[in-house]
């Protein structure tokens, strides 16, 4: 029989301990809910009783929890199921013997120093196919967090210095709306379209240093047709909201790309803005290079969405409501469960 351990968990004594309970200790009823655990918590000590693989998957969430809680965040019911099941993987990897087809877990460690996890394998996916290849396309729905993890890594080989300057670009379609019909200037219209990609660099330095940056030409956020003539060397580059491009825009994207870089592209092919007239350059691409050598393709999946449970059950309406319209037109591109082989 396996042994009961105890251990304690001591709560950085700059946390509050509430952010780590949950309301009326809610947090420790969904960990003792779903891990074979018993959890007392005395001020910022928690005494964690229960077999050596279930007390490490504790840990695991309870560092997940502190995470959000360094950024004066409540952590909700649905983030910590998702924070449990994967430290159960992380667990299970572990045990002698245990086969899983999830990837190793790396956390991300921002300028802010701050963790960045993946939550699903979809995520872990998305993050292990960029180390190993120097162009990857992310393919899915909202929510799924797959401009937010590439600029998550993109930070951290800047960090690392793996390379020398981040580009952060986005093809230049209006949602619904004209630029022209806007106030301002060129650089004052086109800033709000590119808030996404500002928000998620805001996460992960700090503002002052991201504006150093970004005054250095370290950091470069712009639209793709700025990208025209340039080879970009020493540099990660994100691609943004693909599916808005056109064929043309997208080889030209690719082809900027030089010695010692990387690619990440990220769309959602239901979600396209262009005219009725013009071809998605993402959908081109995925036909045209699925079977070279270096050139990744992550499907994302509604599992993967990690935003309010509603968002998954919208996508699901949504994709059920365009099959009955018009057929499952782009299924070649959404099957698929992972990179090219």
């Amino acid at each position: 029989m396996e042994n009961i351990l105890e251990e304690v968990f001591t709560i950085p004594s700059q946390i509050e301990p509430i952010y780590i309970y949950g309301n009326k200790d809610s947090n420790i009823a969904v960990i003792e809910n779903n891990l074979n655990v018993r959890l007392v918590g005395r001020g910022h000590q928690i005494r964690i009783y229960g077999k050596p693989y279930d007390v490490n998957s504790v840990k695991i969430v309870l560092e997940d929890i502190i995470a959000a809680a360094k950024k004066s965040k409540y952590m909700n019911i649905s983030d910590l199921e998702t924070s449990i099941n994967i430290a159960r993987h992380e667990t299970e990897k572990t045990i002698p013997g245990f086969q899983t087809v999830r990837p190793v877990n790396n956390a991300i460690t921002t300028i802010k120093n701050t963790i960045i996890r993946a939550k699903t394998d979809g995520q872990q996916l998305l993050l292990d196919e960029i180390d190993k290849n120097d162009i990857v396309f992310s393919i899915g729905p909202a929510g799924t967090g797959k401009t937010y993890l590439a600029v998550a890594k993109a930070v951290q080989y800047l960090k690392e210095s793996r390379v020398k300057k981040l580009i952060l670009a986005r093809p230049a379609v209006e949602a619904g709306e004209s630029l022209g019909y806007l106030h301002g200037d060129f650089r004052e219209k086109i800033d709000p379209y590119l808030k996404p990609l500002y928000d998620a660099l805001e996460d992960m330095m700090p503002v002052d240093l991201l504006k150093k940056y970004i005054d250095q030409g370290i950091i470069e956020i712009l639209p793709l047709a700025y990208m025209r003539g340039r080879t970009l060397n020493n540099a990660f580059v994100i691609l943004d909201e693909a599916q808005n491009t056109t064929f043309t825009q997208m080889k030209m994207f690719l082809t900027r790309l030089g010695i010692n870089s990387k690619a990440v592209i990220t769309g959602d092919i239901t979600q396209i803005d262009l005219p009725t007239s013009k071809d998605s350059g993402l959908i081109a691409s995925v036909r045209i290079l699925e079977n070279i050598t270096g050139i990744s393709f992550v499907r994302m999946k509604k599992d993967d969405v990690v935003r309010h449970q509603l968002v998954k059950d919208i996508i699901d309406a949504y994709d059920r409501y365009g099959n009955e319209k018009k057929g499952d037109i782009n299924s070649s591109v959404l099957d698929n469960s992972g990179k090219n082989e």
